[in-house]
């Protein structure tokens, strides 16, 4: 049963408050949105329960707790629990909450403008040395002068390679939103096509600024996910002829790191930025034990040991400890760290849900695509930017894991709700099997 969206101004507004502040302080962030996720329990909890995603979370934290028991080090299993079945009251909460168009629109303005002012504090580590004083620090602002690690921008979060993976689901939207404006500038002023408002340079400069804190993150994997996001919009809009420039410019590079012969030209065309890091020669003293193909094998025996209930969550660190004598946080593979972790069924209950609520997603935006007028268009388009946001961000979790960053954790759940709610929302009107009647209002 579908609550209406009505009841839940409050909840909407703080929502937007947590998501201004989360990426500048989590602690301040992380109270509004709070709020908003147990506000609905407390006021509608039964019918929340009530919904068919309830009952696939709540046998997926009986299962973990299952995984617990038999855990190698159960203490590790319990603390692991925090990562994911908070997440499952969260997103039963949001996907209430944030269930309309305009909220999505909204919240990729909001999270498009509070990331150009992350980018802006970057771009200060970076070259201008900048930090945040101790007190900031010690209340959860932190920038490092130089970026952590060293060189390569981190802004406000813990790490570049986190802050590559909020870029990655910023990136989307931004790009969707300036498609939007220049559709509507073009549909509203079809005489004054070269004077463009000020809102499409704002944009295009915000993409430009996410674009090159990408790349300075220096994240080999962010890269390659960012140039997919760039193709995924240049196939959307028919521009065939960016997709077949970024493939050749993709495979300049590539040959001047990996070619087998006739390299050394090309190293004099690319930037050794870009082929020094591919190739790994600008950290040539890396061990073995530091390289995800030897923590992806070490997760992948994990779970043949124990296939079924997995050796326990966060029990990967522990382990790998103990065999190869260095510490690793994750296994760098989110689906492998699953399965080593929590077992095949586990991953598998998982892996559904979240595929379940993508079909879902996908429906909506094959009818939406279908239905014609502007504002279809645009709904379509937004629809399109969250779901590239939330692939861009599964992608990335096949090279790294950000579930231990709670910024990124929040951010993630969030956009799966909000493709569940607009999803779950607008569903029965796909029933009715005339899309071109599909009435999406907001």
């Amino acid at each position: 049963m579908k609550i209406p969206s009505h009841l839940f101004k409050k909840e909407q507004l703080a929502v937007s408050v947590g998501l201004t502040l989360l990426p500048f302080n989590a602690v301040a962030g992380l109270l509004p949105l709070l709020f908003a996720s147990l506000s609905p329990w407390f006021f509608h909890g039964k019918k929340l329960a009530s919904l068919p995603l309830a009952k696939v979370w709540a046998a997926l934290t009986l299962w973990f707790l299952l995984t617990t028991i038999t855990a190698h080090d159960r203490g590790e299993a319990l603390l692991g629990l925090a990562n994911f079945v908070p997440y499952f009251i969260v997103f039963l909460a949001f996907s209430q909450v944030i269930c309309q168009f305009k909220q999505l629109n909204n919240l990729a303005w909001l999270l498009t403008a509070n990331t150009v002012v992350l980018i802006i504090f970057g771009f200060g580590q970076i070259y201008g040395d900048w930090a945040t004083p101790n007190w900031l620090a010690a209340i959860g602002t932190n920038l490092v002068a130089g970026g952590r690690p060293e060189g390569r921008m981190s802004s406000l979060l813990m790490y570049a390679n986190l802050f590559s993976a909020w870029l990655l689901m910023v990136f989307p939207l931004s790009l969707g939103l300036l498609i939007q404006c220049i559709r509507r500038w073009h549909f509203t002023a079809p005489s004054n096509r070269l004077n463009p408002p000020p809102l499409v340079w704002a944009l295009l400069v915000a993409c430009i600024l996410e674009a090159i804190a990408l790349v300075l993150t220096g994240s080999r994997s962010a890269w390659g996910i960012g140039l997919l996001i760039g193709i995924a919009y240049a196939i959307y809009l028919s521009w065939y002829w960016l997709v077949a420039l970024a493939g050749g410019a993709t495979a300049m590079v590539l040959w001047a790191s990996f070619g087998p012969f006739g390299k050394e030209p090309l190293r004099q065309i690319v930037p050794k930025y870009f082929w020094g890091r591919l190739s790994d020669e600008l950290y040539p003293d890396r061990y073995t034990t530091a390289l995800r193909s030897t923590q992806w094998q070490f997760s992948w025996d994990m779970f043949l040991d124990q296939p079924i209930f997995g050796q326990g969550l966060r029990n990967f660190t522990p382990l790998y400890q103990a065999a190869m004598n260095v510490w690793i946080g994750h296994p760098h593979n989110l689906v492998l760290m699953l399965l080593g972790e929590t077992g095949l069924i586990g991953t598998g209950l998982m892996l559904g849900a979240v595929g379940f609520i993508l079909a879902q997603g996908m429906m909506l935006l094959i009818n939406l695509s279908r239905c014609s007028g502007f504002r279809r268009q645009s709904q379509h388009l937004l629809l399109l930017s969250y779901g590239i946001a939330f692939a861009a961000l599964c992608l990335y979790n096949l090279f790294d894991v950000t579930i231990f960053d709670m910024r990124n954790n929040v951010l993630g759940w969030i956009f799966l709700a909000a493709i569940a709610g607009v999803s779950q929302r607008y569903g029965a009107k796909l029933a009715q099997g005339n899309p071109a009647k599909l009435e999406v209002p907001g």
